[in-house]
């Protein structure tokens, strides 16, 4: 099959469609708007719906409902417009129903700038809502992962009744590269718990009990859900871990950089590593550990475009055994190679 030169933005929607996604509600905001614009032309195009709400809190409510039916559906945002569906998105965790959000991270806080950061983290895979949920959180690295990674979501959400996240910065957003398309599924998993909207169906799905005790056993279903999913549904890179006696860990835009950055260091005598987590949640947590306990490891080197928040997970893993050093950009900017050389030499 023949590659297509197009932005990470243009692959997520042709993704969501080859994964049979029929439902398309959202609003425009940079970087992520032209998921939006491609959305409106091959949604209906395909004989899907494309609707703009009038907000990004109408949007992921109009999502609500129609995660609720036998159908698949999506939307898209960026950094304050994902803020402003977390009361709607903890309403569908807890509802257990399957969707997919995208967000593509720009600066902040407040309205910040357009440029990419990745200080979502905490919100996406921390669950930014009320209440002890869980999303699933997928981090691509790339045009052709923007596209598998986002059918990959719609199964996992399916599999799991639970909404998932693609969860990238801007960059990996607005780059263009060629993107080879997979095959089309071919058929998508029935929901007998759907609503219908007929007699002989079930018809009200909530997220609501009343009384505690039946809420609390409903959240402790749902921790055993996200237990399983920890279980089974790790993925990761990892690049010369083998030998490596320094583990050098980054996600989206930043473990692109980094990959350069392992190689620099290897062709100077210096052993060290990659590991990329393409999930965020589940964290690769069993991996960490194993690097942990591993006596060639010496330390770790984290880099990401916000204050520190994946590092935390990284050091809860590494539970002290090992140093978890740290280096950050903020406001959009982008670390170089150089620099991260520097910034890593620095550590040993």
């Amino acid at each position: 099959m023949s590659k297509v030169l197009i932005k990470g933005n243009e692959a997520v929607v042709r993704g969501a469609l080859l994964a049979g996604c029929k439902n398309f509600f959202g609003y425009p905001i940079t970087p992520a708007s032209e998921i939006a614009e491609t959305a409106a032309y091959y949604f209906p195009l395909l004989g899907g719906t494309f609707l703009q709400a009038e907000s990004e809190i109408g949007a992921i409510n109009m999502i609500y409902g129609a995660a609720s039916f036998n159908t698949r559906c999506m939307t898209a945002s960026s950094s304050p417009g994902f803020s402003l569906k977390q009361e709607g998105i903890s309403y569908i965790a807890g509802a257990e129903l399957p969707c997919v959000i995208i967000d593509i991270m720009r600066g902040g806080p407040g309205l910040g700038n357009i440029a990419p950061e990745q200080a979502d983290y905490n919100q996406v895979v921390k669950g930014g809502g009320h209440g002890n949920y869980n999303l699933i959180a997928l981090a691509p690295n790339s045009a052709q992962e923007m596209c598998d990674l986002t059918m990959l979501a719609f199964d996992l959400s399916d599999k799991y009744r639970n909404p998932a996240v693609v969860l990238a910065d801007g960059i990996i957003g607005q780059m263009m590269e060629p993107v080879e398309f997979p095959k089309p599924v071919e058929t998508i998993p029935d929901r007998p718990w759907a609503v219908r909207g007929t007699v002989d169906s079930h018809n009200l799905i909530c997220s609501i009990e009343l009384l505690p005790d039946k809420l609390e056993a409903h959240n402790e279903a749902l921790q055993a859900k996200y237990a399983k999913i920890k279980e089974h549904e790790i993925r990761y890179e990892a690049t010369y871990c083998d030998d490596a006696e320094h583990i050098l860990i980054g996600y989206g835009i930043v473990s692109r950089i980094l990959h350069t950055v392992v190689d620099v260091l290897r062709a100077e005598g210096i052993k060290a590593g990659l590991f990329r987590p393409i999930t965020l949640f589940p964290f690769p947590t069993p991996q960490f550990e194993a690097f942990a306990n591993d006596k060639n490891v010496k330390s770790f080197f984290v880099s990401e475009l916000s204050a520190g928040q994946m590092v935390d997970d990284v050091r809860l893993a590494v539970n002290g055994k090992k140093p978890v050093n740290l280096h950050t950009r903020m406001g959009g900017n982008i670390p170089t190679v150089k620099e991260l050389v520097d910034k890593f030499k620095a550590t040993i």
